[in-house]
């Protein structure tokens, strides 16, 4: 007994059985890759809701993102961390970080910069023009200690607002919990790089998580379950328009 055969010619037990097998190692290796890609997202990364604008333009009120689990010894200038203290409210507060122990930080200097140990720092991300601060200040962080602005100078309860308590405004490493890698929700939202302004200071700036990676695992995942979960139906819609052709063309020859 010959195989059956399809509209194009070919055996059904045979690539028929193959397609099969394809598309289900390719829904294996999906579930896998999506589910080992998640499990590592959430054992690195917790969800976070901005609370208010005083990042904006970096990320703004409502926004749902990703911040690394890290240790508050491994934060650098430049990061955007998410804190908790009592003396600010013991809640989750977003921040930037722009000077470190050690460091005098002030504002302004003679272009309206703010500056780290005399040394000017670039700021593209700040959402208005003019000087970095719409308030003179200088202090030096204590050590251990981190310096927190918002991007939002002119609408922030940050460090400033907090000059005059026994540490100069500054907030302990240990009140941080995690360290801002990208806006997940709005969907329009973007990886949020580190700022190249503070790399030529002591300590550099640090490097992004593997958000990217684990986005894109999820992602790759994601579209070979959904390409292995196609391909029955999709063989099966191709086998019913062969013989319908097939029909049609023993039916013509009938005729004639």
């Amino acid at each position: 007994m010959t195989a059956a055969r399809t509209g194009g010619g070919r055996t059904e037990d045979g690539h028929g059985r193959l397609g099969g097998k394809l598309s289900g190692l390719a829904v294996a290796v999906g579930c896998a890759l999506f589910l080992g890609s998640f499990g590592w997202g959430a054992l690195v990364y917790r969800p976070y809701l901005v609370p208010t604008d005083s990042m904006t333009p970096s990320v703004r009120a409502g926004d749902r993102v990703l911040a690394e689990r890290i240790d508050g010894a491994d934060v650098r200038r430049g990061d955007i961390v998410v804190f908790r203290l009592a003396a600010w409210g013991d809640t989750p507060m977003v921040k930037r970080v722009v000077a470190t122990g050690g460091d005098t930080v002030a504002c302004c200097g003679r272009d309206g910069r703010l500056t780290v140990n005399g040394t000017p720092v670039a700021e593209p991300y700040l959402r208005t023009a003019g000087p970095a601060s719409p308030t003179e200040f200088s202090t030096t962080v204590p050590e251990g200690h981190l310096f927190l602005l918002g991007d939002e100078r002119n609408n922030s309860l940050d460090s400033r607002k907090h000059l005059q308590d026994a540490v100069g405004g500054s907030v302990p490493r240990s009140a941080v919990e995690a360290r801002l890698d990208a806006v997940v929700w709005p969907l329009d939202g973007a990886f949020l790089e580190r700022p190249e302004g503070f790399a030529d200071l002591p300590g550099g700036i640090s490097r992004m998580g593997p958000v990217k990676t684990i986005l894109w695992g999820m992602a790759a995942g994601a579209l070979l379950v959904f390409g292995g979960a196609l391909h029955d139906p999709v063989r099966r819609a191709l086998r019913r328009r062969g013989e319908r052709r097939e029909r049609r063309t023993e039916a013509a020859t009938d005729a004639g």
